[in-house]
Parts: C-alpha cells; structure tokens; sequence
C-alpha cells in the first residue's frame, strides 16, 4: 500500500471541533424535556437491602421519580452480571447502585439522590488481597484462550543450578483509568425506538447488550459516540450508566441523561486489579537464562470473574529453556476489576524488567545487552515465528538517541548537590490483536467520496487515519474523503481497545476503497446521482488464526533525579524507541506514545489506591486523592520509531500503538531510580515517603 496521506503528520479532523466547544459529548444531548438520574450507592462493602424510603426525596422540587429493586424494569439475564443493576437487593460491594433518582436537573437529582434512605443489613467483608489467601485458586484460563498456567522444561531445578540468580517480589496497587470524560450516557425512546449517545469504545458491542437486556431486536436500537472524552479500557464494554439511563427512559418516558461522578468512577467501571509478583530468573555466567518462573496473585469481584494476565509477557520476551507462569486469583468482596491501558502487559513487563535489570547487577553486565543476549529466535511460549520482531533495534536505536554509552553502571556516582542522578532502560511488547470489521466507500457526483465504519474516535485520531488510508487505496487527495464514525448504524465494527482499532478497520476501508477505484477507472468516470459503492468485510480472514506471533516492541529509557533530602523522584527525560509496523499517521501516533510514556510515568511515580480493609471501598477516589501526572511533569520526552514492514498483519500494516507506551516505562523508571541511589524499591508508586525511607536504611 503506497501514497501520499499515509504516514504523513495529518493534523485531526475533529480537532477544531474540540478546542471551539462544538463536539458534543454524550451528556450534551439537550433533547426536549429531558431529565437527569443520579445513582445513589450502597454505604455498606457487602450485604442486603431491607428497605428504600424515597419520599422525602419524592417531596423535593424537581424530582420526578426514583428507581430501586422493587420498581425498576426488569431485565434480561447479563452475560456481564456487573450490568445487572436494580434486579435484586443483594450487595456485593461498597458503592454498587441501591436507587437511582430522576430529576429535572443535575443538581436537583443529586440533592435527591442525598434525601434517599436506604436500609441495609451488612454482611462479613474481606478485601484484602495476599498470595497466600485460603480462597485463592488458579482460574481455567486468564483470557479467551490463554490458560492461566504454562511450563516448559524443569524450571526448579535450572534455577538452583543457575550460576547467578534472582528471586525477588514487586507489587502494583490497583490503579484507575480516571477518563477526562467520566461516563455518561443520555437515552430517548421514540415510540419502540430507542435512541442512546453514550461515552464508549464501541457502540455495536453496546447495542448488542441493550437489545438483550431489554428485549429488543437490534435495529430498534441505535448507539451513538460521537466523541468520547478518552476510555484507557473503562468504556471498552457497557457500563451501569448506559442501563440506568434506558431505564430511567422506559420509566419516565422521556429522554435521560445519566452522568456518573467521578468520585464514583472506582466502583463503577472497573479499575486495575492489584498485582503482587514473584520473579525467580537463573543464568548462567555467560548471561543466558536457564529458568524463568513469573507467578502472580491478583483479586476478582464475587460478581464476575477477571484477571489481570500479568505472566503473560513472561512467555513472549526472552529466550529460555525452562520456563513457567502461573496466575492465581482471589475472589473479594470489591468492585469488578477490568480493562486498564494494556492490562496484564503494564504490570507484568514492570516485575519483569525490573527483575531483568537486578538480574543485570547480580551478572555485572549492562542492562542492555543481558536482553540482547536473551533475544529468541521464535516465541518462547508457542513456539512459532515472530511476523516481525526489531526489540534489539529499538534497544541499539534508544541507547544511541539517549546518551547511554559511557554510562557509569555504579549506582549513586553521580549527584548535582543534594540531588542524585540515574538512568534506567526497558523493553516493551504488546500483542498484535485483529478482529473482523466492515466498512462501505461511496463515490459521489460531486468527486467527493464517504467512507463509513462504526469505528469510535476515542481521542486517538481514528477518523484522521482511517481517511488517509482511504484516500491512498483511492488515489485522490485526502481532502477529497469524508470518514463517518461513531454510530451503530453504519458498517459494523469492533470496538477501540487492545491496541486493535486502526488495524481491525483500516483492513475492510482499504478494501472497500481498492474496490471502488477499480470499479471507477472501468466506468468512465459516470457516477450516478445516488453515487457508487462498495462494501468489505473481514470476517474469516482478520479473525483467522495466525501461524505467526505477532506483537510490537520497544525500548524505553528514563533519566530520574532523587532528592536526598525529601525523596521526591523527578523524571528529567524520557525516550522511547517503538517497533509497531507500519506508523499511519507520525503526528497522532507520537502523541499516542507520548501519551502512554506519561500515563506510564504516572504507574511509577504517582497513581496507587488502597482498599480500606474496614471500609472495603478504595480510599483514592478523586482527582484530588489519585494523583494523576501531566506532561509538565517530564521536561523532556521523546517518541521514536523503527521502520517496521510486517507483511502478515493487514493491508494497511499497522500493529497498534495506543498501549506499548505504557508499558515498559514504570520499570524504566524504577530501574533509574535504583541506579540513582543503590536502593530497589519493588512497589509501586515510588512516593516521597517510600523513597525517603528506603535511602534512610541504607
């Protein structure tokens, strides 16, 4: 695939739309006589609802009903039992929705949702996560067809004859996604119609579940988003607020918007399980690996089973005869944990690459070439061959880009006052994903051209993209196409998430498109009023399985300045170096990039949350508590690329970029920090206080 718009740093097409105000989000929606609902949550972490006064909420000005288990519409059987809100008065856990009020105004719906009196009779609670917990059990599998446990070779016995050896524990707190957008959705039934704007990363996943929880066939249902406000894996499937809000709608008949508070986001759409690892890594002189075992425990919810794949890059990075990995989960008394920005590959490379670098220490060898040496031929799990694989590259391209020749592998050596100065490196990898996708090209008398895909611009600039591929496969200039996303009544399309987005549509738009160029050159250039078209659909090729491991990958490095006094860590710069196939658009993807290199930086330095074992909700539960960085926060960051053919993905020859930013940097991080200072922090974030306290010991 060649041409002039793909790869160039197209500026976003929705771009001016943001920065004026008119992008309308899903809470924008002012249809008339609409009204607003606020849930209220359940106050006990676990038990039973034995009553629901709403009348002095009822008697207040504005309110116009309120929901609870007793009046709300029935519902269908969920496969998603998180769905299930206002069936029953079970309680599994501190914040689950116990009413939901319907008010003329936000604020009127929040003054009633406080006047609700809800009567609980609270159960025994336990959430508190430990590899030991007597309830915890290895899961049949850790995702759709990934089982939880793998093991080659005899990995005890290579780790105690192993000539150097590391057995060390990290664990990562849970974290939340915490969107600029939090979740909203506004629903209208027109007659059997119904009618839903929501904040999601895929609108046909979203109709499909409101047509079986309400009983309706599919096109009586149509879902919008239009413009969503980011996601990182919390809008990757349908949430509460989208059900209450056709609930509140059935009820009332009249059109509702359901807006959750950000203070309820932690218990409402998931969040990042916690982690704790245990890394046992044996070498032997030369360096190469002898055994690798990667185990770690993580919490679910009692409603639905989830668990972070943290072991899983452990079974794709490094060459190593004896290896295994095993997941073990619990089932807690919290809310269901879900998707967060490359789930299992952030916290799983963090205990890894951490374990590599100390590793690296213990071998007297640097860093960098301990990975290079442990580079494997084909994939250490399966088996079968890499499609494309440049980590090396990224590793030799980043070390040269970032200064790390000459570097002084001591660490504390070098200090600028109270200040202590150290430089960190990681690698990165995230999994190829593809799924089966449609899309429609239509030429138009005008010369114009509308291609149409139910792809969900999450802020990752797909609608650009997608039209530069558009145009190259149609040979005219990119202003020439129209791209309309966002809808499930255009051409069915998966969902924005697991880095698959632009690979899975930008396959059936090239199609569609290549189709329609042919067909034009044969017609004389004679297009009729209603214009021409052409369809594409992936189904059995895009899903089909593929005899290659497919993955991106990368190498990040951090320079970091611990103050000796406070113990506050500063990042002073941060590179990455990416292998992700074909770069679509240079513009978006080093600010997708950049972007997960700065959430990354977050992962280590500021964002962690506790359950309080009291309580048994998260004590973190605002902006103000969770403390997310900004890009001010790194003085210095950089985004690079190798060129990458891969000619065994898709037409366009994109891998996905929106997650490997993230995951190598929070090792980066650590593992400068330790270089700073001799100390090895193994959890996560590292905070002044911990910081202080471990330099203190020394």
């Amino acid at each position: 695939m060649s041409g002039a718009a793909v790869g160039a740093p197209v500026e976003r097409r929705e771009g001016r739309e943001k920065v004026t105000g008119t992008a309308r989000y899903a809470a924008e929606f002012a249809l008339p006589g609409r009204l607003f609902a606020r849930p209220v949550p359940a106050t006990v972490a676990r038990g039973r609802v034995t009553g629901v006064d709403a009348s002095e909420a009822l008697r207040l000005p504005g309110v116009v009903d309120v929901l609870t288990h007793e009046n709300a519409p029935r519902l269908g059987e969920p496969d998603d039992a998180t769905l299930a809100v206002l069936q029953g008065p079970e309680i599994p856990h501190r914040g689950w929705c116990v009413a939901l009020v319907v008010a003329r105004s936000p604020e009127e719906a929040r003054e009633g949702a406080a006047a609700v009196r809800v009567s609980c009779v609270p159960e025994p609670h336990d959430v508190t996560l430990s590899a030991a917990h007597p309830r915890s059990y290895v899961p049949e599998e850790v995702y759709v067809g990934c089982p939880a446990v793998t093991e080659q070779g005899d990995p005890e016995g290579a780790f105690a004859g192993a000539a150097a050896r590391v057995d060390v524990g990290y664990r990562v707190p849970p974290l939340h996604n915490h969107p600029m957008e939090p979740h909203a959705s506004t629903a209208h039934w027109d007659g059997e119609r119904l009618t839903v704007h929501t904040s999601s990363q895929g609108t046909t996943t979203v109709r499909a579940v409101l047509a079986g929880l309400f009983g309706l066939t599919e096109d009586r249902i149509t879902v919008v988003a239009e413009h969503v406000g980011g996601g990182f894996g919390s809008k990757g499937t349908p949430r509460p607020d989208v059900v209450l809000a056709v609930m509140a709608a059935l009820r009332t008949g009249r059109p509702v918007t359901v807006a959750l508070p950000r203070r309820f986001l932690p218990s409402t759409v998931g969040h990042r399980a916690p982690t704790e690892h245990r890394l046992r890594l044996g070498a032997d002189a030369d360096g190469r690996l002898t055994s690798l075992v990667h185990e770690v425990a993580t919490h679910t919810s009692r409603v639905k089973e989830f668990v972070e794949q943290a072991a899983l890059p452990a079974r794709v990075m490094y060459a190593c005869p004896a290896l295994r990995t095993l997941h073990r989960v619990v089932a807690l008394d919290v809310p269901t944990p879900s998707w967060m920005r490359a789930p299992g590959e952030a916290p799983g490379m963090y205990a890894l690459e951490s374990a590599m670098d100390e590793l690296a220490v213990e071998l007297g060898m640097d860093p960098i070439e301990l990975r290079v040496r442990n580079e494997p031929e084909t994939e250490p799990d399966s088996g079968r061959p890499f499609s494309s694989r440049h980590l090396v590259e990224c590793l030799r391209e980043g070390a040269r880009r970032f200064g790390w020749e000459g570097r002084d592998p001591r660490p504390g050596t070098r200090a600028q006052g109270p200040l202590l100065i150290g430089t960190g490196v990681a690698a990165a990898t995230y999994p190829v994903a593809v799924g089966p996708s449609t899309a429609s090209a239509r030429a138009l008398p005008d010369g114009g051209f509308l291609v149409e895909t139910n792809a969900t611009d999450i802020g990752t600039g797909a609608r650009t993209v997608l039209a530069q591929i558009a145009a190259d496969a149609l040979g005219v200039p990119l202003e020439r196409v129209r791209i309309r996303v966002g809808s499930s009544d255009l051409p069915s399309a998966p969902l924005a998430g697991g880095s698959s987005g632009t690979a899975s549509w930008g396959w059936p738009v090239h199609e569609a498109c290549t189709r329609l160029a042919e067909r034009l050159a044969g017609s004389a250039g004679r297009i009729p009023q209603e214009g021409l078209v052409e369809h594409a659909d992936t189904a059995g090729r895009a899903d089909a399985k593929s005899p290659y491991a497919r993955h991106a990958f990368g190498a990040h490095f951090a320079e970091v300045a611990v103050d000796t006094v406070t113990g506050e860590v500063r990042v002073r710069r941060l590179l990455g170096v990416y292998a992700a196939g074909r770069i679509l658009n240079s513009r978006t993807a080093r600010s997708q990039f950049v972007g997960g290199m700065t959430m990354g930086l977050g992962m280590a330095l500021t964002e962690g949350s506790t359950v309080d074992a009291a309580f048994g909700d998260f004590a973190e539960s605002d902006l103000a508590s969770y403390h997310v960085p900004a890009h001010a926060d790194v003085p210095d960051i950089e985004a690079h690329w190798v060129e990458e053919h891969d000619p065994h993905l898709n037409p366009p020859g994109g891998k996905g970029i929106g997650e490997i930013g993230i995951v190598g940097t929070a090792a980066a991080i650590g593992n400068a920090v330790h270089h700073a200072t001799g100390v090895r922090l193994r959890e996560l974030p590292l905070t002044p206080d911990r910081v202080l306290a471990a330099m203190n010991a020394l």
